[in-house]
């Protein structure tokens, strides 16, 4: 990678107690680059990009943003270098007593950067990114079905013209067809805003789609990262094991009687 990433992550370690999470993890997201970090239930996916948003700290390690260590950073500027970030959550996460409109402007909103009718005007052609009318800007989340719901959410993710988008789990409780739709979605979206990428799932289907890269984290560690084109013929054991959904192999699942 000629250029330096946008992502830059090193020797990244986290524990609860004696519970080892992560365990040294080295991974770059390149500009304008979509990396999917895979793994399976408590592997801690989210716990990494819960440390990349700066929503946990870490025990030790680096993460770079545009060249700058954010670990210990200053709440003041946590704050300026959030403002590079916009996030797809896991079930989308919308404030059901809002407008549609206001849960898409609500970053916006929140920190004062533009005025109510600015906001809506904004949620509306960030609404439109989407596929979704502007009506829909003065419904309720509960009157929306799941699938425009996750529409909502990446509308609001990408409100503030973010720099890096974060998508964690974002085909989660969808069926196949609708998941389809909204990685085409977000495919779009990133290319549009010429934005950088970094997402946890377990779904490969998405992962293949939204990924120029794929990583997979394993017991802590990155145990291999490749082109996303290449994961089915990866030579890995861990990740032929699971991108082809095998119970037998060195990933052994705990189940309990």
């Amino acid at each position: 990678m000629s250029e330096r990433p946008k992502i830059r992550i090193r020797g990244l370690k986290k524990a609860f107690g004696s519970k080892i999470v992560l365990d040294g993890i080295d991974l770059d997201v390149g500009v304008s680059e979509s990396v999917v970090v895979i793994g399976g239930s408590g592997t801690g996916k989210s716990v990494l990009l819960k440390c990349v948003l700066g929503l946990l700290e870490p025990d030790s390690g680096v993460i770079e943003i545009d060249g700058e260590d954010v670990v210990g950073m200053t709440a003041k500027d946590r704050e300026r270098v959030g403002k590079k970030f916009g996030m797809l959550f896991q079930g989308g996460a919308l404030f059901d007593s809002l407008p549609v409109w206001e849960n898409v402007s609500f970053g916006l909103l929140a920190q004062k950067r533009v005025d109510r009718a600015d906001g809506k005007n904004i949620a509306i052609q960030k609404l439109a990114q989407v596929g979704m009318d502007a009506p829909v800007a003065d419904l309720f989340p509960a009157e929306l079905s799941g699938g425009m719901q996750k529409r909502v959410a990446l509308a609001r993710g990408i409100a503030s013209d973010p720099e890096i988008i974060f998508f964690d789990e974002p085909t989660t409780g969808l069926d196949p067809i609708m998941a389809d739709v909204i990685n085409n979605l977000i495919v779009k979206i990133t290319r549009e805003v010429g934005a950088t990428g970094l997402s946890i799932t377990h779904d490969m289907a998405s992962a293949r789609k939204i990924g120029n890269r794929i990583a997979m984290l394993y017991e802590g560690k990155i145990v291999w990262a490749g082109d996303a084109s290449t994961v089915n013929e990866s030579g890995n054991k861990y990740v032929d094991q699971f991108v082809h959904g095998r119970a037998d192999g060195p990933i052994k699942m705990v189940v309990r009687a």
